[in-house]
């Protein structure tokens, strides 16, 4: 009797990011969007705590909200840089009568958001993407340059379990605007300071050229100038043994991109150019219980100390 060969199955591949997960977050019913518990935000408050102590004088702080001008955003450029990570608000718009139809058709087993008309708001996809003309109402850039400071919750659309690629995210932001030179030296600076912190906060890592993720074959090209010209470099911390290491810093030289769309100009009339450290709060909070554990209690003594835990 012939019996049927059935083919071996392989068993799913376990994410070793995935057993921090029930200590760290609670399930939201949406992948890469998680309740986050007071073990794990106590070490976010401790790490933005310790990146505002690197705060150089004179930087200016901003705290932005979730959402932000759609006509900014569309500015900004992102429709043909990013438009499949962009994330738009909708609302029931109308007067009682109608949002009760919508409403109503739900209960009757329809769809509700059939009704729904797209709001003048978009999801901040990056912390800095607000300042620049909050920076350009005030004229001219002066001979010093901006320093900013600036956080905000960040949403990005890519779903995935993965803990270290979240789709909603705390980005903290150092940003300069002002010559070619001083945003060079910023950066290098920033280089400098970022990987002295992650020598104090126990982690392994590399610093390396890198890209966007751009758009479509575009974007591919908008890739390789950026690499062409080295605008973009990331530290990345390795959080799965020999794998492709995660990005949990960037340093970014944008040039004169934010200069020109915002019509931000020097005392000469010129563009100015402009330059952010990027710091992934939630890839550095995830980097450090995977690199020490969860009881922060057992953590190296040099990065408790760092950490003020």
């Amino acid at each position: 009797m012939n019996m049927p060969i059935r083919p071996k199955v392989a068993a799913p591949v376990r994410d070793p990011l995935d057993s921090l997960f029930d200590g760290l977050f609670r399930p939201m019913n949406a992948d890469g969007v998680y309740a986050r518990t007071g073990r794990y935000e106590g070490v976010v408050e401790a790490l933005q705590a310790l990146i505002s102590r690197q705060r150089e004088e004179g930087t200016e702080i901003f705290r932005f909200p979730p959402v932000m001008s759609r006509r900014h955003l569309e500015t900004h450029g992102y429709l043909k840089s990013f438009p499949n990570l962009l994330g738009c608000v909708s609302c029931l718009e109308g007067g009682e009568g109608d949002i009760r139809k919508a409403v109503d058709r739900h209960y009757a087993g329809g769809d509700w958001t059939s009704a729904l008309e797209t709001a003048d708001l978009v999801l901040t996809p990056a912390a800095c993407y607000p300042v620049y003309p909050i920076a350009a109402a005030r004229g001219a850039v002066p001979e010093e340059g901006y320093r900013f400071d600036v956080a905000c919750d960040c949403f990005r659309r890519e779903p995935s379990r993965d803990l270290d690629r979240l789709q909603s995210f705390r980005m903290r932001e150092y940003v300069c605007i002002g010559s070619p030179a001083q945003i060079q030296a910023f950066r290098q600076r920033w280089v400098d300071k970022a990987t002295a912190l992650a020598d104090r906060l126990g982690l392994a890592y590399e610093v390396v050229q890198a890209s966007d993720p751009f758009f479509g074959r575009v974007g591919q090209l908008m890739a390789m100038n950026q690499l062409e010209q080295a605008l973009k470099f990331e530290l990345l911390v390795p959080l799965r043994g020999d794998g492709p290491g995660t990005a949990c810093m960037s340093f970014n030289y944008h040039r004169e991109h934010f200069g020109t769309t915002w019509n931000l100009r020097d005392a000469a009339g010129e563009p100015a150019h402009t330059g952010c450290v990027a710091f992934g709060i939630d890839r550095l909070a995830v980097a450090l219980f995977a690199t020490h554990g969860l009881e922060t209690a057992g953590w190296p003594a040099g990065v408790r100390e760092a950490l003020g835990v």
